[in-house]
């Protein structure tokens, strides 16, 4: 592919700039990608160790539900169920990292000084299941939040490779031809020129 361009000092210098600053953002694409994968090896990491504390705080869940149904029956657990509160609430707060915005679940564990059910014909395993259930809820909020985490982190990976292969594959390489091009033939001129001069004085 022909090269377009008026090869003049004044064109090999913007080039030139071009050149150095499209290094310069192709070096910190580079430093961002690696900084985003790190970011998210260690998101992979916090998730799995959540996931197995997530399976075994199940597990002791379930159990204690079995003991309250087992202590209480059945029917009585559904009567005190329609007691507790579904959700704790929360809200979704935006941060910035790295250019992406990462939402961020704020909760507050709060110890109930109050149940919602009285004493009569319950015992204190249905306020171990509660407690087992409420700790599972509040491992799921960080489970989500670092899962979606991750998932923008990816997103914006994929945007900045994206970018630094234009630059790398495309961007630097064409400035790279430009700047040889118009170096090699002002340089090529500047020898026409010279063995003129050089004739023309000869012939004096």
């Amino acid at each position: 592919m022909a090269i377009k361009i008026t090869p003049t000092k004044a064109n090999l210098i913007k080039a030139k700039s071009r050149m150095n600053f499209s290094e310069k953002g192709y070096d910190l694409l580079d430093k961002k990608r690696t900084i985003l994968i790190q970011e998210i090896m260690q998101l992979v990491k916090e998730a799995e160790l959540i996931e197995n504390e997530i399976g075994q705080k199940f597990q002791g869940a379930y159990q204690a539900l079995q003991q309250v149904c087992i202590s209480m029956g059945l029917n009585h657990l559904e009567e005190f169920a329609l007691s507790v509160a579904s959700e704790v609430p929360f809200e979704i707060r935006i941060k910035g990292v790295m250019g992406v915005d990462i939402p961020e679940v704020v909760y507050t564990e709060r110890c109930e000084k109050s149940l919602p059910y009285g004493f009569y014909e319950n015992n204190p395993a249905l306020d171990i299941a509660i407690k087992k259930f409420n700790d599972v809820k509040f491992l799921s909020y960080q489970l989500a939040q670092i899962e979606t985490t991750a998932y923008k982190l990816s997103l914006e990976i994929k945007k900045t490779q994206k970018s630094a292969n234009a630059l790398e594959k495309i961007q630097i390489p064409r400035l790279k031809g430009e700047i040889k091009y118009i170096q090699d033939t002002i340089e090529e001129k500047e020898r026409e020129e010279f063995f003129r001069l050089k004739k023309v004085k000869n012939r004096r």
